[in-house]
């Protein structure tokens, strides 16, 4: 099943949702029809209960470049009150990645740069090709990338989440792998295969399972130990009474 829009492409396949940033054109880059129809495709997604994994992509040669032109020119004419609305889509879409109840994987080419590196780092997962690009360079504008500082921040150390955001600088997959930016680096060549086998690896697995423990995981960020002990133990308790788990269960004592 396929939908498109202008800005985005949505085609489900099975369990696999794949959302398709396409602006090739302008590298991909964030505008707010990009980002309004980013939101509508994840929440599509989510709300489809054959998915079990949204992959978001680029189409051409990069991921996403950032902000547009059009919407940098916006933002340097704004009013307070319109800067206000346009950093809350941001930060809607970003908030509703975090709380989607099914996995949201950034597969990276090319460059994934300022937002559209902000928008890769709000995803759960990051796979690259091993000839992709990420970087914060918003500091050479006087710009900052403020909201991905929460999420960036849960990624990676505090001193290299310092030198990417107030440096600007690029770095390769793999050096964003060693960072904990990245989770898996894959060859140019096969980029594509290699990501539908990872993503597909979640149709073997339980949805509820999966998305309790997406939860669960990003709810003990702001947690004391006890309490997120507690919080822990609440959703044991949860998982025990879902039907995937009931089944699950009945099925490993049939094999015993």
């Amino acid at each position: 099943m396929t939908h498109e829009g202008n800005a985005v492409l949505i085609r489900i396949d099975g369990g696999l949702a794949r959302i398709t940033l396409n602006r090739p054109e302008k590298k991909n880059a964030l505008n707010a029809d990009l980002i309004a129809g980013l939101a509508s495709g994840l929440q599509q997604a989510n709300d489809n209960e054959a998915v079990r994994v949204v992959v978001i992509t680029g189409a051409g040669d990069d991921f996403c470049s950032g902000a547009d032109l059009s919407a940098l020119q916006k933002i340097a004419s704004a009013s307070v009150e319109d800067n206000v609305a346009d950093a809350q889509s941001l930060m809607d879409l970003f908030e509703l990645m975090r709380n989607l109840d099914v996995p949201v994987i950034a597969a990276v080419r090319g460059r994934a740069l300022a937002g559209g590196c902000g928008l890769a780092t709000a995803c759960d997962i990051v796979l690259a090709s091993e000839s992709a690009r990420f970087g914060y360079p918003e500091v050479k504008i006087g710009f900052v990338p403020a909201m991905v500082t929460a999420i960036l921040r849960r990624n990676v150390s505090e001193k290299r989440a310092f030198e990417l955001l107030t440096l600007g600088g690029e770095i390769s997959a793999a050096e964003a792998a060693g960072m904990g930016l990245v989770n898996r680096v894959f060859s140019d060549d096969g980029f594509d295969g290699e990501v539908e086998s990872f993503a597909r690896r979640y149709e073997k697995v339980s949805r509820s399972a999966v998305s309790l423990s997406k939860c669960l995981l990003y709810q003990v960020d702001g947690l004391s130990f006890s309490d997120a002990l507690q919080n822990g133990a609440d959703v044991n308790v949860i998982a025990r009474m879902t039907e995937d788990c009931k089944e699950g269960v009945a099925r490993f004592l049939d094999r015993k």
